[in-house]
């Protein structure tokens, strides 16, 4: 089985309280982060959040003994649609990473992925997939992505709208590691990728990397010129950092890296990077431990990234990772990671330039630093950005917060991405 390794610095289980001791105000934003109720019921936990025309939708897991269902609620207004139940399954594959989604594409259908044991071996599981056209009232008999048959690792998977088709997906791909055999020795995890037409027929099943890190999880965003993805890469002399690939005249580009980190590692960190687009804008976010220690970065790139500008910082002490990132109407990002100092855990978010200008970071909540923590997510949509993580009480429970996020003014903050732009190590097609 993989290797797979939680990447800290100097952290233990240490458990905080929740958001109602640690709102603060979000200062350059002009407005405060609020807790809203959460559609999730108790022993919820996976929280996933995605955005359509129509409004931001949150899915999760809830467990009953062995019983794990996928739900969804949608953001109408200033509240949450009634919990509608996706699938639910007792040979699931349930893990604080690899997290299922449901995501509503511009047709207004509905897809849902979730994860389903193949067999015996701990890592031997499919990606699952459902389709809606009755807003989620009733689904498809679920199938897979992937034709392979192999009993191995299929998860970490990125759903996103595809343009002039239907749903396109990116996964982890395990097919050629032999099961039971780790990393070192197993054969290679690569990323691969599916297309499906408006109608829910697959029309391809193609690969977008043949050697990439076996546990982190993916990322996809739609820029004007198409589809771009980012993950973790793996090479022969285990440099694991993120490299991006674009689907650019049927095909995906060659992977480029965002920034040389030159991460060496020997292990998977089991953390991932997170896109967000709009146009040709693109905003980028991953986790680094260079030097032991622990650090996040966003880089910004203006031509559907093909380049990216220098990376900012966005961590002010040391940080655990497990970030997301969402564009602004005024072409700056908010970005959230899981901020570690002074023996704390918090859920963080503040607001950053591609010219390096930083917001002073918010406290979204303090959560635990372990793995029962997930990962959070932000997601923005009718002029809010939506926080959703969890918190590891007993019963575990999604919780939620949302802060406004005032209109554009009509000046465009400083840009330094054109004059910092520096082409990627490898050039994209």
């Amino acid at each position: 089985m993989s290797t797979r390794l939680f990447v800290v610095t100097a952290i233990g289980t240490i458990a905080l309280t929740a958001i109602g001791q640690s709102l603060v105000d979000a200062q350059s934003f002009g407005s405060t982060i609020t807790p809203i109720t959460s559609p999730a019921g108790e022993s919820s936990s996976l929280p996933k959040l995605t955005a359509s025309a129509q409004g931001v939708l949150m899915s999760w897991v809830e467990r009953s003994g062995d019983l794990a269902t996928l739900k969804f609620s949608e953001r109408k207004g200033n509240a949450w649609s009634p919990a509608r139940t996706v699938a639910s399954g007792r040979d699931w594959f349930v893990n604080w990473a690899d997290v299922p989604s449901v995501l509503r594409l511009a047709d207004g259908s509905i897809y849902g992925h979730w994860l389903q044991k193949s067999g015996a071996d701990t890592y031997a599981y499919d990606v699952r997939l459902a389709r809606s056209t009755d807003n989620g009232q009733t689904w498809t008999a679920s199938f897979t992505p992937h034709r392979d048959g192999t009993k191995t690792e299929h998860g970490f998977a990125s759903l996103f709208q595809m343009p002039g088709a239907g749903l396109g997906l990116v996964w982890l791909d395990g097919r050629a590691m032999k099961p039971g055999h780790d990393e070192h020795g197993g054969g290679d995890m690569s990323v691969r990728s599916a297309i499906y037409d408006a109608s829910g027929g697959q029309l391809s099943e193609i690969v977008v990397d043949e050697r990439v890190c076996e546990c982190c999880p993916t990322t996809a965003a739609v820029t004007a010129d198409g589809p771009i993805v980012a993950y973790r890469d793996r090479s022969a002399t285990e440099i694991r950092d993120i490299h991006v690939s674009r689907f650019v005249s049927g095909k995906w580009s060659e992977p480029a890296p965002v920034h040389r980190d030159n991460w060496q590692i020997a292990a998977c960190p089991v953390n991932g990077p997170a896109l967000s687009a709009n146009g040709k804008s693109v905003a980028l976010a991953w986790f680094t431990a260079t030097g032991d220690e622990g650090h996040t970065f966003v880089a910004f790139s203006d031509d559907s990234g093909r380049t990216f500008g220098q990376p900012v910082r966005l961590d002010d002490a040391s940080a655990l990772g497990r970030v997301d990132v969402a564009l602004l109407e005024d072409g700056s990002a908010a970005a959230t990671w899981i901020e570690f100092a002074d023996g704390k855990a918090q859920f963080r978010m503040r607001r950053v330039t591609a010219g390096g200008e930083r917001s002073p970071a918010v406290t979204v909540a303090g959560i635990t630093a372990n793995r029962s923590s997930g990962y959070p997510r932000m997601a923005q949509a009718g002029g809010e950005l939506i926080f959703a993580w969890t918190d590891s009480g007993t019963p575990t429970k999604v919780s939620t917060a949302r802060m406004a996020v005032p209109k554009a003014s009509g000046t465009r903050l400083p840009d330094a991405a054109a004059t910092s732009r520096r082409p990627p190590a490898t050039p994209t097609a």
